[in-house]
């Protein structure tokens, strides 16, 4: 490695709720970091995903949906989305192709305009649209903001994604690498399993249950003398009613969740599990700090 020409910094991926930021960096990554479901605001912490090339490390940074929207635990997730900004060396902003400039995008363009930084502008779900809307759609935005770079993506299909990623390094600083090359990501191995029970969660009671549902992981312990871990984890939600549905009938919904999520798991630890999984009601978590904390969406 060449470290007069190695490139390396912080890329903030910004946009609305469901732009399609997780799935982007999971793709620039090569594997999952960040969750995905087809919920808006399913990422709620910055979520760090490292990618480590031959000349170029590249350090993305997940963040929530930025909109107006929500109560105490949102407005929470929308500081942390904004105070990402402060630090970086790149801002990826996402639109989407179909929506190109929503009630929230202002909001972040509002936000945009006080950067001092390179903005690279993805449109995303390009696959949705016809070609012939994308180029006054990319007009429209050159008058918005000089922006560094404009390009029309879909982070599903992975249609442009090897050229953003090539434009992404052109705008990174000279530097040595950050992270030990093969390191993926900041997140402990615990948050990592809280997230993928919880995105099982979002995907199997999508319409029912809404985004009162926090995942702790309580245990993960390697059993001496096999290759089989043990994994404990508690999902907690707001409503007894909730409790009813995640568990299902027979417990079949619970059981559900937790075959699903089991393979992800085992990818990730690299042996076989033993997951129990839990539901308890608690109600007021997302307005609690002590509960924020313990739960991994504040510093202590």
């Amino acid at each position: 490695m060449d470290v007069n020409s190695y490139k390396s910094g912080f890329i903030a991926i910004v946009g609305r709720p469901n732009v399609g930021k997780s799935t982007l960096m999971n793709r620039l990554l090569g594997q999952k970091v960040s969750i995905v479901s087809p919920r808006p605001q399913t990422t709620r912490a910055k979520i760090m995903g490292i990618k480590s090339l031959p000349g170029a490390q590249l350090i993305f940074l997940d963040t929530p949906g930025i909109d107006k929207s929500g109560g105490y635990f949102h407005r929470l997730m929308v500081k942390t989305a904004t105070n990402t900004l402060e630090g970086v060396d790149l801002i990826l902003w996402m639109v989407e192709a179909p929506d190109p400039l929503s009630h929230d995008d202002k909001l972040i363009l509002e936000i945009m305009m006080s950067v001092k930084l390179p903005i690279l502008l993805a449109i995303n779900k390009v696959d949705l649209v016809e070609k012939e809307r994308l180029l006054p759609t990319i007009d429209r935005f050159r008058t918005l903001l000089p922006f560094a770079e404009i390009v029309p993506i879909s982070a599903v299909e992975g249609d442009n994604v090897a050229l953003l990623e090539s434009l992404l390094i052109q705008y990174l600083p000279e530097g040595q690498p950050l992270y030990p090359l093969d390191q993926v990501t900041d997140q402990p191995e615990r948050f990592i399993i809280a997230e993928m029970i919880r995105e099982r969660v979002f995907r199997s009671v999508y319409q029912e249950v809404p985004y009162a549902v926090a995942v702790l992981v309580e245990q993960v312990r390697a059993r001496e003398g096999r290759a089989l871990t043990d994994v404990e984890a508690t999902i907690y939600v707001e409503k007894d009613s909730q409790k009813a549905i995640i568990i299902g009938r027979g417990g079949a919904m619970l059981k559900k969740i937790g075959e699903l999520t089991r393979p992800e798991i085992e990818r990730l630890l690299g042996t076989q599990i033993f997951l129990k999984l839990w539901v308890k009601v608690r109600s007021d978590w997302q307005t609690d700090d002590d509960e924020l904390k313990r739960l991994g969406y504040l510093q202590p």
